[in-house]
């Protein structure tokens, strides 16, 4: 396959998954319920951060937390509801509330000193950095650290940024960066969507490599940064465009 024979495919998939259609079976239907900005990112990041898995669980799962934040998830962060969570309350898989409460403790702070996440990310420089996925979520991680006492906890966000994909962050950046007004809702200023990265999981990777855009075996942060570099050639603007077309042709394999 040509390079302009792999351009047209993909812009063909991605057209044709990026659709309204789209939302309905996926977890992004949840940050567009709501209308303020640190509603919507608290909703995404939560989201995103449970992503994985069979999609209906997720979303099942999904809908149970924010009914567990009353629908209202900055009150239920600034109000500090989550302390009456009991340990042990399962939120999905292995993530259970205590892991919860680590994040929204520092989630407290970052919506009490900068009113937004979105502001959190453009204090921290994360629109100038080559990699602003990885550098937000290293200083959200000092943050929920310090929020805790100091104690570090890597199940709602990984704690190794040399080696992750980031792959459920950068999913909920797609959302929340992403401007076209048809899935993703575009309401953040602090990153460009050019330095956005594709959510590299399993599925998106053996695609990839289907594709000859990847030729390495592991889902790691090296390989999110082969496939979306491959990308940016194609959408220099947009790379994460082209996310659509990779689940899009990953799912017809998987049928």
């Amino acid at each position: 396959m040509t390079q302009n024979d792999l351009k047209d495919l993909l812009d063909s998939e991605a057209t044709r998954i990026n659709s309204p259609a789209f939302i309905a079976d996926d977890p992004v239907q949840f940050p567009r319920r709501f209308e303020s900005l640190p509603d919507i990112e608290i909703a995404a990041l939560l989201s995103a951060i449970i992503a994985w898995g069979n999609r209906k669980m997720i979303c099942r799962d999904a809908d149970r937390l924010l009914s567990l934040m009353d629908n209202r998830p900055l009150d239920y962060v600034l109000d500090r509801g989550y302390e009456d969570l009991p340990d042990g309350l399962n939120i999905h898989r292995t993530l259970f509330s205590q892991h919860l409460r680590h994040l929204l403790r520092g989630l407290r702070e970052v919506y009490t000193r900068y009113g937004s996440l979105d502001a959190f990310a453009a204090a921290m420089g994360c629109g100038d950095s080559k990699a602003p996925a990885w550098l937000l979520v290293e200083r959200l991680n000092a943050l929920c650290a310090d929020a805790n006492g100091g104690i570090s906890c890597t199940r709602t966000l990984p704690g190794n940024m040399k080696t992750t994909a980031l792959k459920r962050v950068n999913m909920a950046l797609r959302w929340l960066v992403r401007d076209d007004g048809i899935v993703d809702m575009g309401v953040w200023k602090s990153i460009p969507k050019s330095r956005l990265y594709i959510p590299l999981d399993v599925h998106v990777g053996n695609t990839a490599r289907e594709l000859g855009l990847l030729d390495r075996k592991a889902a790691d942060r090296r390989s999110t940064e082969i496939i979306t570099d491959a990308l940016r050639k194609f959408r220099p603007d947009d790379p994460v465009f082209y996310d659509y077309a990779l689940f899009g042709l990953g799912i017809e394999k998987t049928k």
